[in-house]
């Protein structure tokens, strides 16, 4: 499975996204629902978000969860004694699992990241037995991100952002759901979610940005520290809006679908 995602450290995920994505998963799960005694992939668990709110919603026999990243598996296992919850360096583009091994797979703030997320999607078919759950949730990056569009906009008038790496695959309205058309899914629902990234000030909001892990951290750690100092100004103004320093809360929504593996005939 090819990514563009840059997995750096584990606890600068958390900074930057995990500590997010827990709050995500929450409204995530709410939305897909849930039955007791079921065996559930986590495909592209990171450090574990996922994974521990099904943990916490559910009377679950089994939750798989498998990243690329050795680092992210590694903190996630370390973040937990649950014997139903087992983490695993795997592709997801080529899952090592059997047909029909879960009766459910969900997959939260990964499509995005691989340039085509269909094998994933067709491995997450392929491993979920028929009349299973396959369900999907994607940040909405370019128009429902607005703490990101201020660090990335303001880069982008200082000269010092050429990628734009805001639009991604995924992350618009009906991409999802022509995707799990494509896979053959059927009663397939799109809709979207909305949540806060909060933070305590602006060194909060900035110091996430600081191991490089992510879009945003990879851009902001790849600048000289020239530019990065510029860009901290000028970012730092824009996070302040003419009031003190201290708590902000910004709206953020994302994209979820979900289908049914249809019944074999």
């Amino acid at each position: 499975m090819v990514s563009t995602f840059k997995a750096v450290n584990a606890q600068g995920y958390q900074q930057i996204m995990g500590r997010f994505s827990s709050r995500l998963a929450t409204s995530f799960l709410s939305y897909i629902g849930q039955e007791s005694g079921q065996t559930i992939l986590d495909l592209g668990c990171g450090t574990g978000s996922m994974a521990f709110a099904l943990a916490q919603r559910g009377d679950h026999k089994s939750i798989v969860g498998i990243d690329l990243s050795e680092v992210y598996v590694e903190f996630a296992r370390s973040r937990t004694d649950d014997a139903r919850i087992r983490f695993e360096v795997a592709d997801g583009s080529a899952l090592p699992f059997e047909d029909n091994t879960f009766d459910r797979a969900v997959s939260q703030l990964v499509l995005q990241f691989m340039p085509d997320p269909f094998p994933a999607v067709q491995e997450m078919c392929r491993v979920v037995e028929p009349g299973g759950l396959i369900a999907a949730c994607v940040w909405d990056s370019y128009g429902g991100m607005s703490h990101l569009r201020m660090l990335y906009d303001t880069a982008s008038a200082l000269g010092f952002d050429r990628d734009r790496t805001l639009l991604r695959p995924m992350t618009t309205g009906g991409e999802l759901e022509s995707m799990w058309e494509r896979a053959g899914l059927e009663q397939i629902e799109e809709d979207s979610i909305s949540m806060r990234f909060e933070y305590e000030n602006f060194d909060d909001y900035w110091s996430s940005f600081l191991s490089g892990d992510g879009s945003p951290g990879s851009m902001v750690m790849g600048l000289t520290p020239e530019h990065r100092a510029t860009l901290q100004e000028q970012v730092r103004h824009v996070f302040l809006s003419g009031k003190p320093d201290g708590f902000r809360s910004f709206l953020a929504s994302a994209w979820i679908c979900k289908g049914i593996v249809p019944e074999t005939t």
